[in-house]
């Protein structure tokens, strides 16, 4: 349409044309104004209001992406929070079981300790004692021999043989009087 305006222009013109740029031309300048009206109000019936609706829907959908972002930053913000406090809170408890493991490893090294030094004083016991048989039997062992060689040398000095029950006898009741002594 704009077109044709511009063709009907330029026949009532004829072949002349546009002499300058500068020429003011008032059948143009009122033609140009005429379809700018049209173009105006044409545009205005049937192109703003699916443009100013599409502009609306779109700021409405970006309001509403915002406003999402805000509520997922609020939850995260929130989750961020409860998860240091849960950090938190496994840290003391964690702080807690350690404190508590160390507390059962200390009582059980002193209950281990204490085991192990009764242990060892019923070991000494029992070595003390074994000492006690062994010193025992080796000084009975010893006056055996005593009385063995107590016999030898008194039979070599009577030269005879006495006997050797009834000497034994009176050589430990002589042992026994010896010790009594002392």
């Amino acid at each position: 349409m704009l077109f044709a305006l511009l063709a009907v222009l330029q026949e009532s013109h004829g072949s002349e044309g546009f002499a300058s740029p500068f020429e003011v031309n008032f059948g143009l300048f009122f033609w140009t104004w005429v379809v700018f009206i049209i173009l105006f109000f044409v545009l205005k019936k049937f192109a703003w209001p699916p443009i100013v609706r599409l502009t609306e829907e779109r700021e409405q959908t970006i309001k509403r992406h915002l406003d999402e972002a805000e509520e997922m930053n609020t939850e995260s913000k929130a989750t961020l929070e409860e998860n240091k406090r849960l950090l938190a809170s496994a840290k003391d408890e964690a702080q807690k079981l350690i404190a508590e493991a160390k507390g059962l490893a200390e009582k059980e090294r002193e209950h281990l300790l204490a085991k192990t030094r009764e242990e060892q004083e019923r070991q000494l016991e029992r070595t003390k004692a074994e000492i006690e048989a062994e010193r025992e039997k080796a000084i009975t062992e010893l006056r055996r021999e005593a009385v063995d060689l107590s016999l030898a040398a008194a039979a070599k000095l009577i030269q005879q043989r006495l006997e050797s029950h009834g000497d034994r006898k009176i050589v430990e009741e002589y042992l026994g009087t010896l010790e009594e002594r002392d």
